[in-house]
């Protein structure tokens, strides 16, 4: 069994909104990450999706999108990004999604070789677009839920398994510590994988893949892969 990561797929199977509008690079992208996906993964194994899955505003609009991560091979475990308006409840989203697709909302699941746990994050006050009237609220609540996830993973039987944390928004910036690394530091995490960030290739800034307090720290932004799997263990 391996484990793979790629995030912020961005589908729009049933929306239709077009993600070549961000660059000729996104043209078609799901048919690429379909490829891929198909010539790295065996149902085997499990892949990591930290977040924005879908364009889709309801749930019940998200259901071709959600069919398309269910018929890859693997098992996929998802969590949440800013722009999954459709994720509900996780009671609700769990009656819809296909059989191999595990969601995970400040739980944890072991995968086996290792421990997975997730929540969304935010921007932090290192961040230059961070606004302290609009994100402190959040911010703190998202501490919160990350040390959420963090007690799910401590309560579950590790015998030395790896901790693998999923995030949407980055936890460092700049290669720099935040609230967000130092709990994670704290919590025993081994990897963290994260998304959010886009640029156009070649543009992307350092500090991205960094390793911070013991901690593992990996961009998986679909378009930062170039649309392919990364395999982040065994």
């Amino acid at each position: 069994m391996k484990i793979y990561a790629i995030g912020d797929l961005h589908l729009s199977l049933a929306s239709g909104k077009p993600m070549d509008i961000f660059g000729e690079h996104w043209k078609d992208h799901h048919k690429l990450i379909e490829k891929n996906w198909k010539e790295l993964v065996t149902e085997n194994d499990l892949v990591l999706l930290p977040g924005d899955l879908s364009w889709a505003m309801k749930l019940d609009e998200a259901s071709l999108d959600l069919n398309y991560l269910g018929e890859l091979p693997g098992r996929k475990v998802i969590t949440k990004g800013n722009h999954d308006y459709w994720w509900s409840s996780l009671s609700q989203i769990i009656t819809v999604l296909p059989p191999d697709v595990i969601p995970l909302q400040h739980t944890a699941f072991d995968a086996g070789i290792a421990v997975i746990t997730g929540t969304r994050g935010w921007i932090t006050p290192l961040s230059e677009e961070y606004d302290e009237e609009k994100d402190e609220k959040i911010y703190r609540r998202e501490l919160h839920r990350l040390d959420l996830a963090l007690e799910s993973a401590a309560e579950v039987e590790t015998g030395g398994k790896p901790l693998i944390v999923m995030m949407h928004y980055p936890p460092v910036v700049s290669g720099k510590e935040t609230e967000f690394s130092q709990m994670l530091s704290g919590g025993g995490a081994d990897i963290c994988i994260y998304g959010h960030i886009h640029c156009s290739p070649g543009q992307w800034p350092g500090g991205l893949d960094v390793e911070i307090g013991g901690v593992k720290y990996m961009n998986v932004s679909a378009d930062y892969l170039n649309f392919r799997p990364m395999r982040i263990l065994c």
